[in-house]
């Protein structure tokens, strides 16, 4: 029953894990007024046919924190991942020079700044939901085991134990929110 337990606790750590490497990626895709090949993460395009990431049909560099090159790896390419990135309606609007796709980041006005705040509020929320179910099912899980004969001591103590991996998870994802605010607030 013990090792059983631990298996629950680090799954449980798995799922938070999980968790807060979404809200990662989510926030690295928020641009704070620096250009990163990361903002143009999740975009695809027609590729023969199939639906292909960006990033898998061209390079994607950032020359200055106001610019993204995408040079397509055929020149074919061109028109489909500059319609691909219209059509991702992220704000952004490539400018085709028969070369390469040059994309200027405008810089943040302070109304948009707050709106991303938001954004940002919001993934971090969301985040913390994740971790509360990821509690929740362990919780459910020793509960389940107390009654199939788990000590009552050893319930409390991983009951306890999964709490101090939620208080873990929700002060590394108040860290993480914490820093893009700052990040995005900075002119």
């Amino acid at each position: 029953m013990e090792e059983e337990v631990e298996l629950y606790l680090e799954e449980t750590r798995e799922k938070m894990e999980q968790s807060l490497s979404h809200l990662e990626h989510e926030l690295s895709k928020m641009r704070a007024g620096k250009a990163t090949p990361a903002m143009l993460d999740g975009i695809f395009v027609d590729y023969y046919g199939n639906k292909t990431p960006l990033n898998q049909v061209s390079n994607i560099n950032t020359p200055d924190a106001k610019s993204i090159l995408v040079q397509p790896w055929e020149k074919n390419m061109l028109e489909p991942i500059e319609k691909a990135i219209l059509a991702a309606n992220i704000g952004l609007t490539p400018v085709n020079n028969g070369e390469l796709i040059r994309i200027n980041i405008p810089p943040l006005t302070e109304e948009r700044r707050h709106q991303l705040v938001k954004q940002v509020k919001n993934e971090g929320e969301t985040t913390k939901i994740g971790i509360r179910n990821a509690r929740k099912w362990a919780n459910d899980e020793i509960k389940r085991m107390q009654k199939e004969g788990l000590p009552e001591d050893a319930e409390k103590e991983a009951l306890n134990e999964v709490q101090k991996l939620t208080d873990e998870y929700s002060g590394k994802v108040d860290n993480l929110i914490e820093k893009k605010e700052q990040d995005i607030m900075t002119i």
